[in-house]
């Protein structure tokens, strides 16, 4: 018996030494595509990078906008076509961003809680934010 235990152990150590391990390459991560002509706008306060064709999620404007209708971006900050880039000082004179609105919508349900322990105050109310996905269609 001792004779099979010390033949078993070389043998896993060297099938242990034999096996090699190789490594996976990398998952490739999901990152936009930077070529080709893109621009930034400004609207609801906050900034967006767009290029044509792509969708993007904006606070609601002022007046009501339906789905179909032509919104018209004039805060255009930056504006680049692959060769040259324009840096507005704020903005760029003259340059628009057009696009159509996808849909309008409200997002998903915030509930808000104030309690007070000890002296029977609760409210609760909820709140859904509403919001407008335009399809850009043209940079100029």
């Amino acid at each position: 018996m001792a004779t099979a235990k010390t033949t078993s152990a070389p043998a896993k150590k060297a099938t242990g030494a034999a096996k090699t391990t190789v490594k996976k390459p990398a998952a490739a991560k999901a990152v936009k595509a930077i070529a080709g002509e893109f621009a930034v706008i400004k609207t609801g306060g906050k900034q967006y990078r767009v290029a044509v064709g792509e969708v993007i999620t904006i606070e609601k404007f002022k007046d009501e906008k339906a789905k179909g209708d032509v919104v018209s971006f004039n805060e255009v900050l930056l504006k680049d076509n692959g060769t040259d880039t324009t840096i507005g000082a704020p903005f760029i004179a003259g340059s628009v961003v057009t696009g159509e609105v996808a849909l309008v919508g409200r997002g998903p349900k915030v509930m808000v809680i104030k309690y007070k322990q000890k002296s029977r105050y609760m409210k609760k109310n909820g709140h859904r934010q509403p919001f407008i996905k335009v399809r850009i269609t043209a940079i100029a």
